[in-house]
């Protein structure tokens, strides 16, 4: 099935009921009164995270959404029945802005999470709530208010901890069916990652984290080149950046440091956040050179790049050194999360003084 991940929709809540007009007429009671109810309210549209649903495909086929309007008032002083919610089921991580103005309304990142989207229409009033010691017999109703209408752009971006960036064929796949269960497309042409992977890595009890595999970065991305700029949002979440270099490109005239700055200069031309986000180079297909050959390159691409972060050497088709990447991953992860969790419990405990 093909990987959506952005859709365009519309949303009108319910409209609530007029009120009645009614007067009580019994044998015997000539001036029974007014006797109206009044309206039941408009249902609200709510958007809710649901960990079952991965894409948002559903809404190529069905874009306008509707909640049950208010019933009228009725004789006898009885209200009409507020018109049903309906709630809309979408992926977790799903970003909502309105489509005419672009403002943010809500980030679903939680399941379960709702938001109130479009707000039901207020009932309206019963001829019985305009009675008054001078007005025995008022003739006067509303009517309901119509619920609010919506345009939306709904915008998935994956959660995960960890992103994988790299050029086509640099061995993403690979790399993240070595460490997960996940099992995306491999094969030795590029391209073979058509839409985000994400991969669960256990590397102890209670310990793991979530790796994201997105479509390789080609020279031109940020104009529209190639597929992936397109997915680099869903990059935004994580914590971690892995940058994977093929040590050994199929084609011997590419450069190694020219093919890893291609990725630096499209990310930072996407999003200078983005770049600034902590990155470490992951060397893979290193089974592939002798120890002359692994130290001669190594000290090419770092020198050429002015790295000064974290390196790894590894084959992700081996499994060499793959279970040592996950276990710093895995440290720095719970790290972020320590301060993270610090500086809330700061905030929530102010210190008096």
């Amino acid at each position: 099935m093909k990987f959506i991940d952005e859709a365009k929709i519309e949303v009108v809540a319910g409209k609530g009921g007029s009120g009645c007009l009614s007067f009580r007429r019994e044998k015997f009671i000539p001036f029974g009164g007014p006797n109206g109810g009044d309206g039941g309210d408009g249902g609200s549209v709510y958007l809710q995270a649901d960990d079952t649903i991965n894409t948002l495909v559903d809404f190529r086929f069905k874009r306008l959404f509707y909640a049950q309007n208010g019933q009228p008032g009725m004789g006898k002083q009885r209200t009409g029945k507020k018109g049903d919610d309906l709630v809309i089921k979408v992926p977790v991580g799903t970003l909502v802005r309105d489509l005419d103005t672009g403002d943010l309304l809500g980030d679903l990142v939680a399941t379960g999470q709702m938001l109130l989207v479009a707000q039901g229409g207020q009932h309206g009033w019963g001829n019985i709530r305009f009675k008054t010691s001078t007005n025995r017999a008022p003739r006067k109703i509303t009517t309901g208010e119509a619920g609010e209408q919506l345009r939306l752009h709904l915008e998935l971006q994956v959660l995960a901890d960890v992103g994988l960036l790299g050029l086509p064929n640099a061995g993403k796949s690979t790399f993240i069916r070595a460490v997960s269960a996940a099992r995306p497309k491999v094969a030795d042409y590029p391209f073979t990652t058509l839409h985000p992977n994400l991969g669960v890595v256990n590397v102890g009890a209670y310990r793991s984290f979530v790796i994201a595999d997105i479509p390789g970065l080609i020279e031109g991305a940020a104009e529209g080149a190639g597929l992936g700029i397109h997915f680099l949002k869903h990059l935004a979440r994580t914590r971690l950046l892995l940058h994977l270099v093929d040590m050994l490109p199929s084609n011997p005239d590419e450069d190694i440091v020219a093919n890893a700055r291609a990725i630096v200069y499209e990310l930072e031309k996407y999003s200078p956040e983005l770049a600034a986000r902590e990155r470490w180079l992951v060397l893979n297909k290193m089974d592939l050179l002798n120890d002359e050959q692994r130290q001669q390159r190594c000290a090419y691409l770092l020198d050429g790049l002015q790295w000064q972060g974290r390196v790894f050497e590894i084959s992700a088709l081996m499994g060499q050194g793959c279970q040592t990447v996950c276990q710093q991953i895995m440290q720095h992860v719970e790290s972020v999360n320590e301060t993270f969790e610090k500086k809330v419990n700061d905030n929530q405990h102010p210190i008096d003084g």
